[in-house]
């Protein structure tokens, strides 16, 4: 059972140089589904990992950040790695840069060179150079982020790491009602009103915009499927926008005077054609449907 368990699970060793990005490349694992440990030392790898496949299924990808924060621990590193090679699918992820560009990095956010003790930010690096050659000439993956900021780089990870199909962005689409307010958290806001309000005809004031009778009734309304067609089309740069940038969630909020018939209808339609955006995963939500 356990070789199983150990087939089945991804481990992932995150290194390279301080400053070449390991805290956004953690950040976009996690973003991702990893469970992400940092800073841990190389001596507790392997029990980190024997916890992690004892737990079966519950933690099917483990990324672990280890670097010369670790001091004296740090130069078990190598042997660690040729240990858990045994039996796991292990992959070596090494972010470096150039040493101007990590300088102008540790300077911006002045702050000292893990390494540099009594000497300067370059004696820093190029002794922590030393210290990773054969780690990063063993490494799986290099990744050279000196001309790449911390949008790009998540975006290198997401390219790297992502599963197939796995969608960048989650779009949240809020039907509500503005006589109860503005949702709080809303990226973006459309405006339902511009639509006759179901609520006067007296067959339709008691059914909501999950009945049939009323889909029908607001789809068959002047503009709506011009606004649907426009909208969405409208839409489709901007979520394309987001993934690049990294923005992983988006509420887009569609009101009607109570939230319960217009809006409805428009979200749940608009969410069938925006889920045919690559990258992209639609959910909806009617946040005033059950109010009176």
């Amino acid at each position: 059972m356990a070789e199983t368990n150990r087939a089945a699970g991804e481990v992932m060793v995150v290194t390279g140089m301080s400053g070449a990005g390991r805290s956004t490349v953690a950040n976009a694992l996690e973003d991702l589904g990893w469970y992400v440990v940092d800073n841990l030392p190389p001596q507790m790898l392997t029990p980190l990992l024997d916890v992690t496949e004892r737990a079966g299924g519950a933690l099917p990808r483990v990324a672990v950040v280890v670097d010369v924060r670790g001091r004296d621990l740090f130069a078990d590193l190598p042997q660690a790695l040729a240990a858990l090679r045994d039996g796991r699918n292990l992959r070596t992820v090494f972010l470096d840069a150039s040493d101007a560009v990590l300088v102008r990095r540790f300077e911006a956010v002045r702050r000292p060179h893990p390494l540099q003790g009594d000497g300067t930010i370059l004696d820093g690096i190029h002794e922590e150079r030393e210290e990773l050659a054969l780690i990063r000439d063993d490494a799986d993956v290099v990744i050279d982020t000196s001309h790449l900021n911390i949008h790009e780089l998540a975006s290198r990870v997401y390219e790297l790491f992502s599963e197939e199909g796995a969608a960048r962005h989650m779009l949240t689409i809020l039907s509500f009602g503005f006589k109860y307010g503005l949702p709080p958290d809303a990226d973006m806001v459309g405006d339902m009103r511009f639509l006759p309000n179901p609520y006067w005809n007296p067959e339709l004031r008691p059914l909501t915009g999950q009945d049939d009778l009323v889909r029908e009734y607001v789809l068959g309304l002047p503009g709506a499927a011009e606004f649907l067609e426009g909208y969405s089309a409208a839409l489709v740069p901007v979520l394309e926008g987001y993934q690049r940038e990294n923005k992983r969630h988006a509420v887009l909020a569609l009101g009607c005077t109570g939230g319960k018939h217009r809006s409805v209808v428009m979200a749940r339609e608009l969410a069938a054609r925006l889920a045919a955006v690559p990258g992209v995963a639609v959910r909806v939500k009617h946040r005033d449907l059950g109010r009176e």
